[in-house]
């Protein structure tokens, strides 16, 4: 067939090609180059007005009750420019979700056993984390039980001990003690038996606010109010990713922090406490899944499930130095979204295989999920391909560039990687889309939740973004759609050009986010910051494809003590998970020879235990 169509017209080829696609994926958009006109990346500067302490709650009273104020404040954050993108017309179909699934054997999931998944770091690996192997090595000798990990964790993390919290309790919000006493007593009788249920077992794990817990509520990090009826309602089923970790033998030991609702990329939560940034604690942990970033990076849990519709399994572990990895549209389970995912976040690459693997098999009962085929690494020798936008990587601090740049060198001259130039269409207006998308599919939640008062259950800063976000007209949702629909055929265009290819940027632009006074009071809002902290997290949530974040470096800090991670991210194309575990491991390998730190004050959960064994 190759040969055939060397033969062929760049039209004919790019219609056989564009075919055999069809066949490969399902719900395919097409591969075509976007005009030129939306090529052109123009930055804007934006003027949201940054407000905290009592600005903020007397701004958020006027808006929370006046239309007119809400109405300025969504066309201030010019949500309504995206319809008149160059070369958008009427012609353009609308596309409201990403749901392109890579087609094939959908049979069980690649192996858990293989060398480097099961193999603990050597004791004198720079900044080693505990890993899902040292807890399995942990338990197969003897050292200690599952039993014995759970008793020396829950008093790092409960948070219905008052005086006596630790100050580590943050990164959670809610743990059923009993039920995770019983499941560690559980494992250690299957261990104490011989009949462990894999690498998996007894291994400690959290799962964020928002992601259903059979007998959570899922408060979604907002104040708990039993006068609403939400907060009354316990999930009744465990959402598939968490189930299926269970199902392994690995124990959820409580529900963690969250930005609320997770509108936004700090982690400042002035109801449930703000998650730490260990690295350094005069800067936020990031968000939304801020407690799983914390947690990681303190070395708390070595897993945790979050949730990610523009950034929150990426931003938070960049910010915190450890993994996140964001799966394509549909991988791990369906929602009632067009933008977010569930998947995990780790403190190593070889943890964030087997998390992604176990929690991306198929599910007979969700045929949204079920219909994506098994993700399967690039064959040996294959073409590495990195594909850069320079002028959109040039919106980076330059700290950030630095470690780019280094990770680049790196990996084009040590790992066999090849850099290309590439473009990308509606780079703004594309951010704009995405933005409005969100923050209108929340306000949709937030009147299901609560609807005789749908702001009630929400801090201030929330209650002035989804008051906003209830003014979105429908013409203007539908050219999100459009914007989505260009975006995605000019990245299939992109792969048809470069098989294989990653397309590579920092994870944020910024290395980390400032607490500044009056910030932990009653929250805090800056959509200038917001906005650009995910100026690279968006694609991958508007076109469905998989991303994964890992930390490149390290810089000097503006403010407090210690240092600040930086996160270096590689979007590939719909299905190429496994691909992007690979660029990881290379990443990796980058950061061992650069040197990677643990925070000064991570704790040691594995040593603990083994001190309660002995």
């Amino acid at each position: 067939m190759v040969r055939e169509v060397v033969r062929l017209g760049s039209a004919q080829v790019s219609e056989v090609i564009t075919a055999q696609m069809a066949d490969k994926f399902a719900n395919y958009p097409g591969a075509k180059e976007a005009p030129a006109a939306a090529l052109e990346y123009h930055h804007e500067e934006d003027h949201n007005p940054p407000l905290r302490g009592w600005p903020l709650v007397i701004a958020s009273t006027l808006l929370s009750n006046s239309s007119v104020l809400q109405k300025w404040l969504w066309n201030n954050a010019k949500f309504g420019q995206p319809k008149h993108a160059p070369g958008l017309d009427s012609s353009v179909p609308w596309r409201i979700k990403p749901d392109v699934a890579p087609l094939g054997e959908t049979g069980p999931m690649l192996p858990l056993e293989e060398g480097y998944l099961v193999t603990p770091k050597s004791a004198d690996c720079k900044g080693r984390f505990n890993s899902i192997a040292d807890y399995h090595e942990l338990y197969k000798s003897g050292q200690a039980t599952p039993l014995d990990v759970v008793e020396a964790l829950l008093p790092l993390i409960r948070r219905d001990v008052g005086d006596e919290e630790s100050k580590y309790a943050a990164a959670f919000i809610e743990s059923n003690v009993d039920e995770v006493l019983q499941h560690a007593r559980e494992s250690t009788e299957r261990w104490k038996e011989g009949k462990q249920l894999g690498i998996l077992d007894g291994v400690p794990f959290g799962v964020k606010a928002d992601t259903e817990v059979k007998g959570y509520v899922s408060t979604m990090g907002m104040k708990v109010d039993r006068t609403v009826a939400y907060f009354n309602r316990p999930e009744p089923e465990t959402c598939w990713p968490a189930l299926k970790m269970q199902e392994q033998g690995a124990i959820m030991v409580g529900k963690m922090n969250q930005h609320e609702i997770g509108m936004d990329t700090t982690g400042c939560n002035p109801v449930t406490g703000t998650a730490t940034n260990w690295y350094n604690t005069r800067y936020f942990p990031g968000g939304s899944s801020s407690g799983a970033g914390s947690g990681l990076c303190a070395g708390l849990v070595p897993v945790a499930i979050g949730t990610d519709a523009g950034g929150s399994m990426r931003i938070p572990p960049a910010f915190c130095g450890v993994y996140g990895l964001k799966p394509t549209f549909n991988r791990t389970c369906s929602r009632a979204t067009s933008m977010c995912v569930v998947g995990p976040m780790t403190s190593t690459v070889a943890d964030l295989t087997i998390a992604y693997r176990v929690m991306s098999q198929p599910n007979p009962s969700d045929p949204g999920q079920n219909l994506l085929c098994l993700s399967v690494p690039p064959s040996p020798g294959s073409k590495k391909t990195l594909g850069i936008c320079r002028a959109w990587i040039a919106r980076a601090d330059p700290d950030v560039l630095k470690v780019f740049s280094s990770c680049v060198e790196y990996l084009t001259t040590v790992k066999g990687y090849t850099a290309v130039d590439i473009s990308l269409p509606y780079l703004r207006e594309g951010q704009l889309a995405h933005a409005a998308t969100c923050l209108t599919e929340a306000a949709t939640e937030a009147f299901a939740r609560n609807p005789s008062n749908y702001l009630a259950p929400l801090n201030h800063a929330n209650r002035m973004l989804v008051s906003a976000a209830t003014h979105t007209p429908a013409t203007d949702y539908l050219a999100y759609g459009q914007i989505r629909h260009v975006i995605m055929g000019h990245l299939a265009w992109l792969w048809e050009q470069h098989p294989d290819m990653i397309v590579l940027t920092p994870t944020t632009p910024i290395a980390g986010w400032k607490i500044c006074d009056g910030d932990e009071a009653y929250g805090c809002s800056d959509g200038n910051l917001s906005i650009k902290n995910m100026t690279f997290a968006w694609v991958a949530n508007t076109s469905g494809c998989p991303a994964v974040t890992c930390p490149g470096g390290y810089v000097e800090a503006e403010q407090g003590e210690g240092v600040l991670p930086v996160g270096v991210m590689g979007m590939g194309e719909w299905g190429a998970e496994e691909q992007l575990l690979g660029f990881a491991r290379d990443m990796e390998g980058f950061l061992e020879v650069e040197g990677r730190r643990r925070p000064k004050e991570w704790v040691d959960v594995v040593g603990l235990a083994r001190g309660k064994g002995e």
